[in-house]
C-alpha cells in the first residue's frame, strides 16, 4: 500500500487556471422534518466567499442534513437556500444538484473501486468532451499531488491517499462551494494533522468555499475561518474559533470546546459565589439562579501555594498531563483538573488550588 506524505508535492506549483470563483451561500429560515420529527429549525446563516466554515455539534443536531440540503439531494420544508443572493432552493426554485455549482465530498469517499484513481476523478465532467475531462482530472489530482497515481486504483491507496482523490473529485468540476462531510473520520488518528493541514492547503489556493461538517471541536478550531455551533436541529453560536471559546453563548457551547466542572449558583450583590471563588455576575439580575462552569485547564494545583485546600480523590496519569479529581471545602461535589505530568510529588494528598477567573464562566440557568 502506498504511504501518505505529509507535504504535498506541487501545491506551491498551482497554477492560474485551477483558480475557482468562490460564491456566497447563506441559509434563509431553513426548517426539515424526518417523519413527523423537526431535524432543521430555522437556522439562517451564510458561508463567505473563500472562506472556510465548519458546521460543528453532536450526533443528531442536524449538520449533515444542512449539508444535503445545500448540496440539492434533500428538499428543506421551509426557508431558501441562496447562492450568491440568488435561489436556488425555495418555495418558487429548486435547482437539482448539478446546476448548483456545488461540489459534495462523503464521509466515506465513495470511490469507484472498478475505476483508475484518474477516471474517478473525472466521473463527474460529464458536460466537456473526453479530452478535456481527462485535461481537467489530471489537472485536479495535480492539486491534491497524486497526479502520479492517475493509473492506480482505490484499493492500492492509503486512506489519506483516497481522501485526497475524494477531494479532486470534488474540486475537478471546479464549484464554487464544497460541502465536505466529516471527512477525516475514516482516518488514522497519527494521520488526521498531516491531512487535514494539507487539505485546507488545497482548499485555500482552489480558493472555493467551503462548508465542512464535523464533530470534532478542535478540528473546527483547526480548519474553521468560523465555526457554527448546532445542537438539535439549532444554530447555537456562529463565530471564530477565539469567540467561541472565549465567550460561548450558553453552557452547552462551553462545553463543547472546553472540560469544565459545573455548579449551581445564584447572584448576589452583583457577584456570583462559587466554590472556586467569587466573579462578577455580569448583566444577571440579583437572585438569578446561574451556573458556573471552570475550566480543568484554569484551576491551578500546589503544594502551598493555592487559595483553596483540597485533597486528592484520583489521580490518573495521561501522558503529557495527568487528571486530577480533588474535594473541596463548601461543595460535595468533586472538582477534576488537568495538570502538566510530573507537577506534583508522587502520593501526596493535600494540596492546594486556585482558579483562573478568567476560566470561570457564568449562565443563566435555564427555566
Amino acid at each position: 500500500m502506498a504511504s501518505d506524505s505529509s507535504n504535498l508535492n506541487g501545491i506551491e506549483a498551482l497554477t492560474a487556471s485551477a483558480v475557482t470563483f468562490a460564491a456566497k451561500l447563506s441559509f434563509e429560515d431553513i426548517h426539515h422534518s424526518y417523519h413527523g420529527k423537526e431535524t432543521i429549525r430555522g437556522i439562517s446563516m451564510s458561508a463567505q466567499p473563500g472562506e472556510v466554515l465548519c458546521l460543528l455539534g453532536p450526533s443528531g443536531s442536524g449538520k449533515t442534513t444542512l449539508l444535503r440540503i445545500a448540496a440539492g439531494i434533500e428538499a428543506q420544508a421551509g426557508g431558501r437556500v441562496l447562492l450568491n443572493d440568488q435561489e436556488i432552493a425555495g418555495p418558487k426554485v429548486f435547482l437539482p444538484p448539478e446546476r448548483r455549482g456545488v461540489g459534495l465530498m462523503f464521509q466515506d469517499f465513495a470511490l469507484f473501486p472498478h475505476m483508475s484513481v484518474l477516471d474517478n476523478v473525472r466521473f463527474g465532467l460529464t458536460a466537456i468532451p473526453k479530452a478535456g475531462a481527462i485535461a481537467e482530472a489530471h489537472l485536479a489530482l495535480e492539486r491534491v499531488g497524486l497526479s502520479h497515481y492517475a493509473e492506480k486504483f482505490p484499493h492500492a491507496l492509503s486512506g489519506g491517499e483516497q481522501q485526497r482523490v475524494a477531494l479532486a473529485r470534488a474540486l475537478a468540476p471546479r464549484p464554487a462551494v464544497l460541502l465536505m462531510d466529516e471527512p477525516f473520520s475514516g482516518l488514522d488518528s497519527r494521520l488526521k494533522d498531516s491531512i487535514r493541514a494539507d487539505t485546507l492547503a488545497i482548499l485555500r489556493h482552489s480558493r472555493a468555499t467551503a462548508i465542512v461538517v464535523t464533530h470534532d471541536a478542535e478540528e473546527a478550531m483547526r480548519m474553521g475561518d468560523r465555526i457554527a455551533l448546532l445542537r438539535d436541529g439549532r444554530l447555537v453560536q456562529v463565530g471564530t474559533a477565539e469567540e467561541l471559546y472565549l465567550r460561548p453563548a450558553d453552557l452547552f457551547a462551553a462545553g463543547f470546546f472546553s472540560e469544565i466542572n459545573v455548579f449551581p449558583g445564584h447572584v448576589r450583590s452583583g457577584r456570583v459565589e462559587t466554590p472556586l471563588g467569587n466573579v462578577p455576575a455580569g448583566p444577571l439580575a440579583d437572585g438569578a439562579k446561574v451556573r458556573i462552569a471552570v475550566r480543568l485547564s484554569g484551576i491551578a494545583i500546589s503544594e502551598a501555594e493555592g487559595s483553596i485546600p483540597a485533597r486528592v480523590l484520583s489521580r490518573r496519569f495521561l501522558g503529557v498531563v495527568e487528571l486530577l479529581e480533588l474535594a473541596i471545602p463548601g461543595t460535595d461535589q468533586s472538582v477534576r483538573a488537568r495538570i502538566r505530568a510530573g507537577q506534583l510529588p508522587g502520593g501526596l494528598r493535600d494540596v492546594t488550588l486556585s482558579a483562573n477567573e478568567r476560566d470561570i464562566l457564568v449562565f443563566e440557568k435555564d427555566t
